[in-house]
């Protein structure tokens, strides 16, 4: 059991999301940083989807009632156990009575809190995601309040209690995942054209990639609102609405894009013109309110092999995050792993 101890409202229990149910107009919800999710589930042993913490308000306390190991990763702030300061992305042991406290972020925008067994919630149709939005799932289908006591599930891995010091991965090379990098003080993203990126104009096309857009402050889990260029289409268009999903990018009638993502509508009618890669889609969840982020076009071939690259680099991790939790045996050792 843990305890949260200072909290805002927007933060909030997330696992990797709902799957599998759009055509029923349910969205996926979800963390908005899977990556930063999952590596942290998989230092701990965890499967990838357990349900963790995503922090977006700070600072963040919370209180262990029971001996656990726990990770912080995703946005690099100040983490401190009781008075003793962690390292960014780093995994270690909490007594029961240990205070766990996230400070306001140096750089990106959201941090997860993974937990050794993660958080026993009640799944909703598969999912442990809290839809915001929506009002369901996760902790009583809204954000975490002070004084709330969350259940952990428990836990499979061996050798928690030889980490005194913990231990952590080198975030360098997570930030290097994407294949291009922007200006200082810019998040590139890559994109793929969408339905009607055609319909727009030449000036339209050629501004959306040789822009900085700017992250406005309506900005939150179902989408980002960006200020640039007036991004106008060569004929006026009448959409049905259709499906949509995260990482879609919208234009409205006011020129100004929008990234659906996490808790994104199931359906819209506003043409897209392009649709953010799945391996970059927690670049955005990074992106400070006020950023500037700049797109990439690539093809299809260039996209899949992003995300080949990226479960890579997530399988290298939790090998040697076995190893250091010592659930398998050193091959110089044995050979073998168990």
């Amino acid at each position: 059991m843990i305890e949260i101890l200072s909290t805002g409202a927007a933060n909030s229990v997330q696992d990797l999301g709902r799957f599998g149910y759009l055509d029923a107009g349910v969205g996926r919800s979800g963390a908005m940083d899977g990556l930063a999710l999952e590596i942290g589930n998989r230092m701990l042993g965890n499967t990838p989807e357990t349900a963790g913490i995503e922090v977006t308000l700070f600072p963040f306390r919370l209180r262990f009632e029971t001996a656990t190991m726990f990770a912080v990763t995703g946005a690099d702030c100040p983490v401190r156990l009781n008075d003793r300061p962690l390292p960014p992305w780093w995994a270690m042991r909490a007594a029961a009575g240990d205070v766990l406290q996230l400070g306001l972020p140096r750089s990106g925008a959201r941090a997860m809190v993974c937990i050794a067994g993660g958080l026993d919630m009640p799944p909703v149709l598969g999912s442990r995601a809290t839809d915001l939005k929506s009002g369901w799932g996760g902790f009583e289908g809204r954000g975490l309040q002070r004084g709330d006591r969350l259940a952990l599930g428990r836990s499979t891995s061996s050798g928690l209690a030889d980490l005194p010091a913990g231990f952590g991965i080198d975030p360098t090379e997570i930030r290097r995942s994407a294949a291009e990098t922007g200006p200082e003080g810019e998040t590139t993203v890559r994109v793929l054209p969408s339905a009607e990126f055609a319909d727009f104009t030449d000036e339209a096309r050629n501004a959306l990639f040789a822009s900085a857009w700017q992250l406005t402050n309506d900005a939150n889990r179902q989408g980002f609102r960006l200020q640039g260029p007036h991004l106008a289409l060569s004929k006026k268009l009448e959409l049905f609405s259709h499906g949509i999903m995260p990482g879609t990018v919208q234009v409205p009638p006011s020129g100004q894009p929008i990234i659906q993502l996490a808790e994104a509508n199931t359906c819209g009618g506003y043409p897209k013109i392009a649709n953010v890669i799945e391996a970059d889609l927690w670049r955005l969840a990074q992106v400070p309110v006020g950023r500037a982020i700049r797109f990439v076009e690539i093809d299809r071939p260039a996209a899949i092999a992003a995300l080949r690259r990226q479960r890579a680099m997530i399988d290298d991790i939790a090998a040697l995050a076995a190893l250091a939790r010592k659930d398998v045996k050193h091959p110089e050792k044995s050979g073998t792993a168990e």
